[in-house]
C-alpha cells in the first residue's frame, strides 16, 4: 500500500494519533523493517529516539503518527514486529502548512524542491535528496555543489 499523503494546503489534522512503545530487546535489523512495515500501512511520519530504561538500560523509543482509522492495523505490526508488551497513544493536533513543488534547472539537470508556503509567502525550501543524489552520481561530483546550486538559484 502506498502511503496517503495529505493535502498540499494548509490545514489543521485533529485526527491524527501519536503511538509510542519503549524497546530494549531489539536488533537495529528488526527495527529498520518495522519501520518499512509501519510506513507501508500509512504510518505519516516514524521515527527512533535512543532512551535508557529501568536499571540504565540503553532502549530505543519508537513513536508514529497515523490517522485514527489506522490505529489498529499500527497496534497490530507493533506486536508482531516488536518485542514491546505494551502501546501507548495518544491524540495528537498536527498544523500542516501549504507546500509546493518546483523544478530548479541546474547545469546538470532539474532537481525538485519542496516550498512551504504560511500566508502566502515562501518559509522553506527543500530541494528533493533523491533528484541531488542521482546528478552527484551521475556527474561525479559532490552532493554539497549539487546542493549549492540549487541554493544559489533559489
Amino acid at each position: 500500500m502506498t502511503p496517503k499523503h495529505p493535502p498540499n494546503q494548509e490545514h489543521i489534522d485533529d485526527n491524527m494519533i501519536k503511538v509510542e512503545v519503549n524497546l530494549d530487546d531489539i536488533s537495529g535489523e528488526w527495527l529498520g523493517f518495522v519501520m518499512d512495515r509501519l510506513f507501508e500501512a500509512g504510518a505519516n511520519d516514524v521515527f527512533y529516539t535512543p532512551i535508557y530504561m529501568k536499571k540504565n538500560r540503553p532502549g530505543v523509543l519508537l513513536q508514529l503518527l497515523c490517522s485514527n482509522q489506522a490505529l489498529p492495523e499500527m497496534k497490530e505490526i507493533l506486536l508482531q514486529e516488536t518485542t514491546t508488551l505494551g502501546i501507548r497513544y495518544y491524540p495528537l493536533t498536527v498544523h500542516r502548512m501549504e507546500r509546493k513543488f518546483i523544478q530548479v534547472d541546474t547545469a546538470w539537470g532539474p532537481v525538485t524542491v519542496k516550498q512551504g508556503i504560511s500566508n502566502g509567502e515562501v518559509f522553506q525550501s527543500s530541494p528533493e535528496y533523491a533528484d541531488c543524489k542521482a546528478i552527484a552520481e551521475e556527474h561525479g561530483i559532490p552532493l554539497k555543489q549539487v546542493y549549492q546550486s540549487v541554493w544559489k538559484q533559489l
